[in-house]
């Protein structure tokens, strides 16, 4: 098969499982492109399987760069959060949401299962979400099947229940979060209060680049206290967008026609139960590609 046509059938695929192992789109696409030019110069008739090489390839690098940033992800300054991608059916952050749970892609279960070993992760992304046999897994790994299965299970095990979260934006959901937009920028704590619960929690990653509580903030009083207080620090200009990230509801926010900030939702009976703040410049970067400010909505008096 001609590199061309690998790369439209398991292009996408590889994307995804990268993505999902290194919470950044970028990290994902440069390692998949390199995977590919790689495999350009490598004799046709030593590659046994395409596909298996690919993947195997894929999975290594992403485990290299994962520990080459190990120290960096060690001492990152606050809460760590994956890189947010925009979503909602266009297919180009996340060429799978077609016919996978939209759910493994959002921060929750990101989180989750960045809890998990490089090899945990790789074999339980192959099986749970990518529905690779374990014939193929343990190709892929280099390791048995029944290896595999045992470091799946292993893996299920060390996560165990995964929560349940709403994805996609219904209308019930629009109104939360814009009740929510406009209590924040109007500085209503009451209003504020009403769409959070007692155990809500935010998680904000200004990544030691842009000022952010150093951990996760708890409580709806805690969080709309916060908020209430930086309030004068927003920009002037400040406007934003309702968008769906990482297959969850949530807001872009701008300064005139700078992105500076992301929120994505976690939302359980009509309430936020969750929050993930994205403020660090950097994790900004691939976003941007897919969001403009010619959709804001206008700045709520």
């Amino acid at each position: 098969m001609e590199v061309e046509e690998l790369y439209k059938s398991l292009g996408p695929s590889l994307i995804s499982l990268a993505y999902r192992m290194m919470g950044s789109m970028m990290d994902a696409e440069d390692i998949v492109q390199e995977t590919f030019l790689s495999i350009e110069k490598v004799p046709a008739d030593t590659v046994r399987n395409a596909k298996a090489y690919l993947f195997r390839s894929v999975s290594n690098r992403c485990i290299d760069r994962l520990r080459a940033q190990s120290k960096h992800r060690e001492t990152y300054a606050g809460p760590w959060l994956p890189e947010p991608i925009v979503s909602g059916g266009d297919g180009q952050t996340d060429p799978l949401e077609g016919y996978i749970r939209k759910e493994t892609i959002s921060m929750a279960y990101l989180l989750l299962i960045h809890q998990l070993s490089w090899t945990e992760r790789v074999v339980f992304l192959l099986r749970e979400v990518l529905q690779y046999e374990y014939e193929e897994i343990a190709e892929i790994v280099d390791k048995s099947s029944t290896n595999c299965r045992q470091i799946f299970r292993r893996a299920k095990r060390s996560l165990g229940k995964i929560p349940q979260v709403n994805v996609g934006i219904e209308r019930n959901t629009i109104h939360l979060i814009e009740q929510f937009a406009q209590a924040l920028l109007s500085g209503d704590m009451k209003i504020l209060l009403e769409t959070l619960t007692a155990d809500t929690i935010l998680y904000m990653d200004g990544g030691g680049k842009v000022k952010a509580p150093l951990r996760p903030l708890f409580g709806h009083d805690r969080i709309a206290r916060f908020f209430i207080a930086i309030l004068p620090e927003f920009p002037p200009d400040f406007s934003f967008t309702l968008r769906e990230l990482n297959a969850q509801p949530g807001l872009v926010f701008y300064a005139g026609e700078q992105l500076f900030a992301t929120i994505s939702f976690d939302i359980q009976n009509d309430r936020i139960v969750n929050m993930y703040a994205v403020l660090n410049p950097d994790k900004l970067k691939s976003i941007m590609r897919f969001v403009s400010n010619s959709d804001m909505a206008p700045p709520i008096d």
